[in-house]
């Protein structure tokens, strides 16, 4: 009598370190972290045709890297939209979002979403007079930078951008934050 070999169980994904992706997620889960929009303006193909796209992605690896010079960080997944284009697109914005805005950064993180074009439709923002990106109206901070430096790291790569303008257009509000997988508003 033949035996099959039963499917082997999945195993959870270990690394030579001896930590899981699960028991890392868990453990970072547990760093509140703010929700910012990052945007970029894609320029047109055509110089004829269509003005070109606004493009948006919500993250919470972001931060503040060093005053002098003025310079942030955000971490963008490999082959993301975002990654790709500010491989060759050097001027992107960041909106600093309240806990009020958490509709915004729910429908910029999800996956499988629609155009970027119907994300933005019904959100007030203005354009950047430095990147032509959207700044989100209503948001703690907005901020127009350069990049500066792209840094492999992982899966994931640091762009690194030099502030170009600052403002903190809204005096009022919390912000939204991040913590163990939800937004969440601070007490």
């Amino acid at each position: 009598m033949l035996k099959t070999p039963s499917a082997a169980p999945l195993l959870p994904s270990v690394h030579a370190e001896g930590v899981s992706n699960d028991e890392f997620r868990a453990a970072m889960s547990r760093l509140a972290a703010g929700v910012v929009l990052v945007t970029a303006h894609e320029p047109a193909l055509d110089p004829d045709g269509p003005g070109g796209d606004d493009v948006g992605m919500t993250a919470t690896a972001f931060m503040s890297v060093s005053l002098d010079p003025p310079l942030v960080l955000v971490s963008l997944r490999d082959g993301s939209r975002m990654d790709d284009l500010l491989a060759e697109q050097p001027l992107w914005a960041v909106s600093v979002l309240s806990d009020s805005q958490r509709q915004i950064a729910g429908r910029f993180a999800m996956k499988g979403r629609i155009s970027d074009r119907l994300l933005f439709e019904d959100i007030p923002y203005v354009r950047g007079e430095v990147a032509g990106a959207p700044l989100v109206a209503g948001a703690l901070a907005t901020l127009e930078c350069r990049t500066e430096q792209r840094v492999p790291a992982g899966d994931h790569t640091l762009v690194i951008g030099r502030v170009l303008t600052a403002r903190a257009p809204s005096a009022d509000g919390k912000p939204l934050t991040y913590f163990k997988g939800r937004y969440r508003q601070l007490s």
